[in-house]
């Protein structure tokens, strides 16, 4: 087998572990109404969601750490079998109070699934042919993340919503099989010290900030106790990490890594575009079902042109940047093309089609898809080779990050603009509960159709509110993609050296068992023996 087709092999078992993630990250979007529905708790229903992303951005950049330290193909294999295990305890939950834990452990595995990849194909690929594979990655994330409420509303329609989440395992294992017995990556054997209150820390700045983001302006007050609580914890938090990263023997984080402007500006840009991406995904397909009426599953139908321009985008980047060996000029015209799209989003109005929601989904992805996936390379491409992992991990953190800060905000603008405008158009005698139509959607359809367009009118101007604020971070993108600097990409891989042609083998791991023993070894608890026979960190001969 050539190289290209060994690296291609390796990629698809990476990119499975990857789609599950960026899949169940979207998915709840349109299944939440049947979920609660069948459960109850409609007061919590968006920690189904907000849950699963705290959780995958608090670990991420753990995972980014701990696989320069250990090796990352060990961690991955872990993160699987958290994924899949979490994945059933999903689909089988019997309130939504075990849903949220059990989305919150998911998480957990989806951290690593998220981080790790991209950190491992640093390692096969030098950055001058990463081009190609980050356009096909770019390809694996649109596709996930927009088919994520597309399968989210055929499964809660016509099957159960817990095959949202038990589709998962058959994926995860094909993903186990593949990376456990075609990959080698070179054996870690580091001396290290785990930096234990840097990611106390970091984990506590991060809840605290989704806490005040999620239940600011929503279920407390801005001025509330709580809030002003949340917030002084989170500042107090993130100061006191910034103050011992420079201590540490080995920080969680290392501040070599932000004395690089390239880190900085990418780490940054990732944070907006992330917000940008999830903001269209989720607004829109709100827009499509509270302003225009249409079911989840048709609305998943139509946000399809998001999904299918961010993948046109990202391929065209990736096959650009590796014939021309230049990745900057394509976030600048990223940026600008963003700013397009916006301009389309605010104009939307209870008039408006679905065909004008269809053609701003289209550009917006498309504008995205010509700069998400470049930042990676950018990062990887600036840093050193021992901090791949620890920048790669930060890079997809920034993403998260900016899309679960950015939901919360968005989602509270929306919320107080919704209150606002229901109470001013609808008649109160009418007992319209916005609470109760953002849960439930469907049921707009049991009202009269004058009160319908009423509501629909009030949906779309508290919608207009939310696109118009996405329109500074759209600003702020196209700043900071002004300011990425360009290096000579890098012309050998990590693996190269360690390992030479045979960065990548055809182990002889025998089974399942063996894939799932080697992810447990990530934890330390069992000895070497099963990691020579499934291949997990073992350079060949």
């Amino acid at each position: 087998m050539t190289n290209d087709r060994r690296v291609l092999v390796v990629f698809i078992g990476l990119m499975l572990g990857n789609a599950m993630a960026a899949l169940d990250s979207t998915l709840v979007a349109t299944a939440l109404p049947t979920i609660v529905g069948d459960l109850g708790g409609l007061r919590d229903l968006s920690w189904v969601a907000t849950a699963y992303l705290l959780t995958g951005m608090a670990s991420g950049p753990l995972y980014g750490k701990l696989g320069d330290l250990y090796g990352r193909k060990r961690l991955f294999l872990f993160a699987v079998v958290i994924f899949l295990v979490a994945s059933a305890l999903c689909g089988t939950a019997q309130s939504m109070t075990q849903l949220i834990g059990f989305r919150a452990l998911q998480g957990v595995g989806a951290g690593g699934l998220i981080a790790l990849p991209m950190a491992m194909l640093a390692d096969l690929v030098p950055a001058r042919d990463l081009g190609k594979w980050i356009g096909y990655s770019g390809f694996v994330f649109a596709l996930s993340s927009v088919a994520g409420p597309l399968f989210g509303g055929l499964f809660s329609q016509h099957l159960s919503w817990r095959w949202a989440f038990l589709v998962n395992i058959p994926i995860g294992v094909i993903s186990l099989l593949i990376v456990s017995r075609k990959l080698h990556l070179p054996r870690k054997v580091t001396e290290h010290r785990i930096d234990y209150l840097g990611a106390a820390l970091m984990v506590t700045g991060v809840t605290c900030i989704v806490f005040l983001t999620s239940w600011g302006g929503s279920r407390e007050d801005w001025d509330s106790p709580v809030i002003i609580g949340l917030g002084l914890v989170a500042a107090a938090s993130l100061l006191a990490l910034v103050i011992w990263e420079r201590h540490a023997s080995e920080p969680i984080l290392p501040p070599r890594l932000f004395r690089i402007s390239i880190a900085r500006v990418t780490l940054a840009l990732n944070a907006a575009t992330g917000l940008l991406f999830f903001a269209g995904l989720y607004f829109l397909s709100a827009f499509l079902q509270l302003v225009d009426g249409i079911d989840p599953t048709e609305s998943g139908l139509y946000l399809i042109p998001l999904m299918g321009s961010t993948v046109i985008g990202t391929m065209i980047v990736g096959r650009l940047i590796d014939r021309s060996r230049k990745y900057r000029r394509y976030p600048i015209a990223g940026t600008i093309i963003v700013l397009v799209a916006l301009g389309l989003l605010v104009r939307l109005d209870a008039a408006s089609s679905p065909a004008e929601v269809v053609l701003g989904a289209a550009v917006l992805g498309f504008g995205l898809g010509l700069v998400m996936q470049v930042l990676i390379l950018a990062i990887q491409n600036a840093v050193e080779l021992r901090d791949i992992g620890v920048a790669t991990s930060m890079s997809m953190f920034s993403r998260q990050f900016g899309a679960a800060v950015g939901l919360a905000l968005l989602g509270s603008v929306f919320n107080s603009r919704l209150s606002h405008w229901i109470g001013a158009l609808v008649p109160k005698s009418a007992h319209v509960d916005p609470a109760t139509l953002r849960g439930r959607p469907e049921t707009l359809a049991g009202l009269t159709p004058a009160l319908r367009e009423t509501v629909a009118d009030a949906f779309a101007r508290s919608l207009h509110t939310v696109f118009l604020v996405c329109v500074p971070v759209g600003i702020i993108a196209f700043v900071l993609a002004l300011l990425l600097r360009e290096i000579p990409l890098r012309e050998h891989a990590l693996a190269d050296e360690a390992l030479g042609e045979h960065a990548i083998v055809e182990t002889a791991g025998d089974d399942l068992a063996i894939a799932l023993e080697g992810a447990v070894l990530a934890t330390g608890v069992v000895g070497s023996g099963a990691s020579e026979r499934a291949g997990v960190g073992v350079p060949p001969p």
